[in-house]
């Protein structure tokens, strides 16, 4: 029972790490966008509610802002303006803050080697840059027969990188041969080289279309 859970976890991380692969996480601006419709979806029901008499005949009939507030808010005009630039403020700062954590550099995780460190220079490692980790992968696939150029880059965490691979394939590439090579010549590799237990890759073929001929007239 125990290996079966632990089996359902781990799948369960490797997937997640997959579809890292795939795309850039939106995770948390989703669930900004989803806790945002939520209260937005909230206060409209309330009013709504409050308008067709659920609360009381006469409370529907009165002005949705209480008239004491009101009359407070007119004897302080400046406490007034000041409440709302502070709010208007608030809003644009996380408004700006969402948009710089939308727009944000994807993360391109380094990653640290323990093989071939000696024992007694605990101190020293090994780090291997994702740019060059990419740039590894990308020129072994894109040395494959039928590949005509090949990108890749480094995505995920440290603890749990994942690679992205662009294929651009030849017009009489074979697809299955492509990719049965890229898993156990080209990611083999690279786990290898990088000792990783498991890299996570999803892979994007397009048709590579050669330059057209120059005409000469």
């Amino acid at each position: 029972m125990t290996t079966d859970v632990r089996t359902k976890s781990n799948a369960k991380a490797l997937h997640k790490r997959a579809t890292a692969a795939i795309a850039r996480s939106t995770a948390g601006e989703r669930t900004l966008a989803v806790v945002l419709g939520l209260v937005l979806l909230v206060v409209g029901t309330f009013v709504y509610l409050l308008s067709t008499g659920l609360f009381g005949t006469a409370r529907a009939g009165r002005p949705l802002l209480d008239p004491m507030i009101v009359e407070a808010l007119r004897a302080a005009p400046g406490v007034a303006r000041i409440v709302a630039i502070v709010g208007g403020l608030l809003l644009a700062v996380l408004g700006l803050v969402w948009a710089a954590h939308a727009l944000r550099p994807e993360r391109r995780p380094d990653l640290t080697l323990d093989g071939g460190v000696p024992e007694d220079a605990p101190d020293t490692s090994i780090v291997v840059s994702a740019a060059a980790a990419a740039e590894a992968v990308a020129a072994q696939a894109a040395a494959l027969p039928g590949v005509g150029r090949a990108r890749a880059r480094l995505v995920g965490t440290e603890a749990a990188p994942a690679v992205r691979v662009t294929l651009w394939l030849a017009d009489d590439a074979d697809v299955r041969d492509v990719l049965a090579r890229l898993h156990t010549e080209v990611l083999a590799t690279a786990r290898a080289s990088l000792e990783l237990a498991e890299l996570p890759a999803a892979v994007r073929l397009e048709l590579d279309h050669p330059h057209p001929t120059p005409r000469v007239t």
